[in-house]
């Protein structure tokens, strides 16, 4: 079954959606922006991606930078205007929420997955001047 992961990012926090090839939502979490919260969403990852591991879900997120583009996950960063017209296609109340958007962003895998760019993944060269 495929999977795909919506983040909402956030300052403090993030908000995690994890969604199914029907759309239903698997899992949703808010995680912390910091180390316990990075492992709290590997942890949702590989408890959701079985044998393949909790890199080979795709996640979309509003951002290019962060430790999910340094860790080796597949990534697709969406525009957040962008997102707010995908929003437009899940209620016309027009309101923000960010659990809501974490699914909204899932949600763009699953249905347009074609339409968005994969982020590149770092070289050494790239990690190296990174660390530095």
């Amino acid at each position: 079954m495929r999977i795909t992961c919506g983040i909402d990012w956030s300052e403090r926090h993030h908000d995690i959606a994890l969604i199914n090839v029907d759309a239903a939502i698997v899992t949703r979490a808010r995680i912390g922006d910091d180390l316990a919260g990075f492992r709290r969403l590997t942890e949702l990852l590989a408890e959701h991606a079985g044998s393949d591991g909790p890199t080979s879900i795709e996640i979309a997120i509003e951002t290019d930078k962060g430790l999910l583009v340094a860790a080796g996950f597949t990534l697709f960063a969406i525009n957040p205007r962008a997102v707010v017209r995908y929003r437009e296609r899940h209620g016309q109340a027009g309101g923000k929420s960010d659990p809501g958007d974490a699914a909204v962003l899932a949600d763009i895998l699953r249905t347009d997955r074609h339409r968005h760019r994969r982020l590149p993944a770092d070289t050494d060269l790239a990690r190296g001047v990174k660390a530095v």
